[in-house]
C-alpha cells in the first residue's frame, strides 16, 4: 500500500468544533488532500470510487464553507488536523554518504511541507491582499491600525452572497442600522482614524450618498431603530474616552439630537429592541468587561437597569425572535466566545430572565447578527481563531447550522442589518479595513401567476 494513505493526526484528545461536523470518512479525505493526492489516488488507497471521492468533496466543501482543494489544504494545516515535520539540514559531513548511496524517497512529512509552502507563496502572488500589511502601531481590542483602504476585501463570490457597490468609507467597528428601504452606517474606525461620517446606502439603486454626520465621533458603537429615529449610545473616542452620551439621528430631515445619557460610559456592547424599547448588553466601561443590562424607553427618555447577563463579555451580537433576546458570541481581550444566551424581558421581577443556549459552532468575536423568519444570523468572527463559516440558528430545536461565508479567516467588527429576506454584511477588518458590501439572500419570493 502507498503512503498516501498514511495522513498524519494530531493526537489531541479532543475533537473540535470542525472535525466534529465530517465523518470519520471526510477527514482521511481531508488528510489526504492535504498532502496533494489526486482523486484517483484518494479513491485507490480508500478502495472507494472516484465519484465517491467527488461527493465527499463536495460535503466537506459546504461544511468548513471553503471552494477549492488549496483551502482545504490550508484549512486543514491550520486546524492542525495534520502534522508538518520541518526538513533539517543533513550535517556537511554526511552529504558525500548520502551522494554515495543515491538519494533517498522524500518523507511523507517534508512533502507535506513543501506542498503547504508552495501553497501558501501561490496565495500571496494571486492574492496580495491577504498579505500582512505593515502598520504604524500595533492593533488593539478596542482601535484597528491599517495602512490602506482595502477595497472590498477578501470576497468570493457564492451561490447566496452577492457583492454590492462598495461603502465610500473603508472602516471596522461601526453602527449600521436599517429604516425604510435604506441602510445607515455611523461612525468607526478609519485608516485616519474615529470617524462620525454618516452614509446611507438605497438597495433598490445600489448607490449610496453622504449624510450629516454624527456630532460625536465614536467608535465601537451599535445602532438601532424605534419610531423612525436611529439610536447610537456609548461610544470609544479618538481620545480614548468611553462615553455615555445617547445621540439619535433623524433620517426624515437628516438631523441628530440628543437624549438620555446611559447610566454608565459603555462602548463594545450587544443592542436589540423589545416591544419599542432599546436593550443594551454587557460591553466595555472604561475599566472592565462587565454583563449589565439596560433599557431604554424613548417616550419617557428614561434608562433602567435590568438583571445582567450570566456572562461579562463585550464584542457580542443581539437579535430578537418572539420578543426573546438572544446574546451571541464576544470577547473580552483574551478569547473569543461561543456563548449564546437568551433574554426574556416578560421574566423580569418573576424569575430569572435569562438562560443559557447551544453555543456556536466556531467562538465570534465582533460579530454581527440577523434575525429572518424566526432564525437567527451569525456572520463574521475570527478574531483570534479562523472565520471558516457562518451560521444560523433554530431556535425551536436549539440548533446552529453552518452557512456559507464570502470572506475566511477574519471578518470582525462589522455593521450587519436585515430586510424581510435579505442581510446585508458591510465594512469590518480582515486585516484592514473594509468597504464592502455584501447582501445574503436568505429568503426567496415566489410570485404565482393568477389562474384564469
Amino acid at each position: 500500500m502507498s503512503d498516501v494513505g498514511q495522513w498524519p493526526l494530531l493526537e489531541t484528545g479532543v475533537m473540535t468544533d470542525e472535525e466534529s461536523i465530517l465523518t470519520e470518512r471526510e477527514l482521511e479525505i481531508v488528510r489526504a488532500v492535504a498532502t496533494g493526492a489526486t482523486n484517483l489516488q484518494v479513491a485507490r488507497e480508500l478502495m472507494i470510487s472516484v465519484n465517491t471521492v467527488k461527493v465527499h468533496l463536495k460535503n466537506i466543501f459546504y461544511k468548513l464553507g471553503i471552494q477549492s482543494r488549496t483551502e482545504v489544504a490550508l484549512y486543514a494545516v491550520g486546524q492542525g488536523w495534520i502534522e508538518i515535520d520541518r526538513p533539517t539540514p543533513a550535517p556537511e559531513e554526511a552529504v558525500s554518504e548520502v551522494e554515495a548511496a543515491g538519494r533517498e524517497p522524500i518523507s511523507l512529512g517534508k512533502r507535506l511541507f513543501f506542498v503547504f509552502v508552495t501553497i501558501l507563496v501561490a496565495l500571496l502572488i494571486f492574492f496580495p491582499q491577504a498579505q500582512t500589511q505593515p502598520a504604524s502601531a500595533p492593533s488593539s481590542e478596542f482601535v484597528d491600525v491599517g495602512s490602506s483602504t482595502n477595497l472590498g476585501g477578501p470576497s468570493l463570490q457564492l451561490h447566496r452572497w452577492t457583492s454590492m457597490a462598495p461603502m465610500p468609507t473603508a472602516r471596522s467597528r461601526l453602527a449600521a442600522a436599517y429604516h425604510e428601504g435604506k441602510i445607515y452606517t455611523i461612525g468607526g474606525d478609519t485608516a485616519d482614524g474615529v470617524t462620525g461620517a454618516v452614509e446611507e446606502y438605497d438597495p433598490s439603486t445600489n448607490s449610496w450618498r453622504v449624510r450629516s454626520s454624527k456630532p460625536i465621533p465614536v467608535h465601537n458603537v451599535s445602532a438601532a431603530v424605534i419610531g423612525g429615529r436611529v439610536f447610537v449610545p456609548g461610544g470609544y473616542t479618538a481620545a480614548g474616552e468611553v462615553v455615555a452620551d445617547l445621540e439619535i439621528y433623524n433620517p426624515g430631515d437628516d438631523s441628530w439630537a440628543r437624549g438620555a445619557p446611559l447610566p454608565v460610559p459603555l462602548c463594545a456592547y450587544a443592542i436589540a429592541v423589545v416591544d419599542d424599547r432599546l436593550c443594551v448588553f454587557g460591553g466595555w466601561d472604561g475599566s472592565g468587561y462587565v454583563a449589565s443590562s439596560y433599557e431604554y424607553d424613548p417616550d419617557s427618555d428614561t434608562w433602567w437597569e435590568k438583571t445582567p447577563m450570566p456572562t461579562a463579555r463585550g464584542f457580542a451580537a443581539a437579535g430578537v425572535i418572539e420578543g426573546k433576546v438572544y446574546v451571541v458570541g464576544g470577547y473580552d481581550g483574551r478569547h473569543e466566545f461561543a456563548t449564546v444566551e437568551e433574554y426574556d424581558p416578560a421574566l423580569e421581577g418573576k424569575g430569572d430572565p435569562w438562560s443559557v443556549k447551544s453555543p456556536t459552532r466556531l467562538r465570534r468575536g465582533g460579530l454581527g447578527l440577523a434575525a429572518i423568519a424566526g432564525t437567527l444570523y451569525a456572520i463574521g468572527g475570527g478574531w483570534d481563531g479562523y472565520l471558516a463559516y457562518n451560521e444560523k440558528y433554530d431556535p425551536t430545536e436549539d440548533q446552529w447550522s453552518i452557512l456559507e461565508t464570502p470572506v475566511f479567516g477574519e471578518w470582525r467588527n462589522l455593521g450587519v442589518v436585515t430586510t424581510n429576506t435579505r442581510i446585508y454584511a458591510i465594512g469590518g477588518w480582515n486585516g484592514d479595513f473594509l468597504n464592502l458590501n455584501e447582501e445574503y439572500q436568505a429568503l426567496f419570493t415566489y410570485y404565482l401567476p393568477e389562474l384564469p
